[in-house]
């Protein structure tokens, strides 16, 4: 949905997906049905992923300008020599086109993998994107996995050099992880899905809020590099699966001081512990915490809805039925959960407006089990309105 003031719109963006030729992804992924996820979501801007592989490049070409007026970013995701991941956003595929041709003898899989492995530094990555004017930042930098922070102490211990245009917190961090970490002073946070599939329970799970003058490409990654990101919005960081000190194998979660007394070696299991996400971003914050934009804790509508109804999943009949009635009525889903008044959502399911109402009020100081735990009562006290009325 665009919000529109006197001198700029606001869009909703997701810079970080995936196609059909990474890793773990739906065989169903492709520009079309990405752009009508896109829609329905509630998307204005969205990024190709992927765009170093050449199929995939060439299956958006048709699609750069679409019917949707969505605006879209190539971009890709490359895992670097030390397994670091990046997310580089251009503005042109040609650009894309050019950066393969340059990595190309830094890795033998360009051409197959949608997510590759380049044997090149993440300094040396951020210098040819930067020759032809693309933007660079650490994918998911906080994630105990793949990450800038899994191999290295502080950013420029990466990028050398080279500076890197922004930061994607990841799953598992919210604005709160990075705010008080000094290199991250003044560098925009990205929140992006890491969508693997184009269904909206993933695509953009995680978006941002950007306020550009012109709905381009160009003014998108203007405003982005500008610092002109409105509202960041995603999953609770708490429910990430990195997000707490626990051991890899069986996730019992230790404080830090359990985790030194037993050698970070489950006493249960015998798996490895691994130092959380929350743990280590605070460790090393060193200033106070930057200014930065608004974090929305969301509960996905899909979930509040199965919730609810007291079904398995999103997927089932019964919750997508509901789920593209609410979107049939206010046209896409981050309207119902940022903005569709209460009174009106009723008239779809009391139920459910009821629960999106009070998810928004404990969003941001509760975990999502603690909201639903909090939710517990509320949902029994409906139960019977539930069973007695179409929801």
């Amino acid at each position: 949905m665009i919000f529109a003031t006197l001198d700029n719109m606001e869009l909703n963006a997701d810079f970080h997906i995936h196609s059909r030729f990474a890793m773990a992804t739906s065989p169903d992924l492709s520009p079309e049905t990405i752009l009508a996820g896109c829609k329905t979501k509630g998307l204005d801007v969205v990024a190709t992923g992927d765009a170093l592989h050449p199929v995939w490049r060439g299956m958006w070409e048709e699609f750069m300008e679409n019917d949707s007026g969505i605006v879209v970013i190539p971009q890709t995701e490359v895992e670097d020599e030390r397994r670091v991941h990046h997310v580089i956003l251009m503005e042109t595929l040609e650009q894309f086109d050019e950066l393969q041709k340059r990595l190309a003898p830094y890795c033998s899989h360009l051409e197959t993998a949608g997510r590759p492995h380049v044997y090149a530094s993440g300094e040396m990555l951020a210098r040819e994107v930067h020759e032809l004017g693309g933007y660079i930042g650490p994918a998911h930098a906080f994630t105990p996995w793949t990450s800038l922070f899994a191999a290295f102490e502080k950013p420029s211990d990466c990028y050398r050099s080279e500076k890197f245009d922004f930061c994607e917190l990841g799953l598992s961090a919210d604005s709160t992880y990075g705010a008080g970490i000094e290199e991250f002073a003044g560098v925009p946070f990205l929140t992006n899905s890491d969508a693997h599939s184009q269904y909206p329970t993933k695509l953009g799970r995680e978006f941002n809020r950007i306020s550009v003058q012109k709905k381009t490409a160009r003014g998108v990654l203007d405003a982005v590099m500008s610092g002109n990101i409105t509202l960041n919005a995603g999953f609770f960081p708490e429910e990430g699966k990195y997000n707490r000190t626990a051991c890899t194998r069986c996730y019992k979660q230790f404080s830090y001081e359990e985790a030194e007394a037993n050698k970070w070696k489950c006493p249960d299991c015998k798996g490895r512990i691994k130092l959380g996400v929350r743990e280590r971003a605070f460790a090393m914050s060193s200033i106070p915490e930057t200014p930065r934009p608004p974090y929305l804790k969301m509960i996905p509508l899909g979930d509040v809805i199965a919730r609810v109804l007291g079904v398995s999943s999103p997927n089932t009949k019964k919750a997508k039925a509901l789920y593209s009635a609410f979107i049939e009525r206010f046209g896409n889903e981050i309207s119902v959960l940022l903005e569709a008044p209460e009174s009106e959502m009723a008239e779809v399911s009391e139920g459910v407006s009821s629960a999106v109402v009070s998810s928004s009020s404990v969003v941001s100081s509760l975990t999502l089990f603690t909201a639903f735990s909090i939710f517990s009562a509320f949902f029994v006290s409906l139960k019977t309105l539930l069973l007695d009325k179409d929801v």
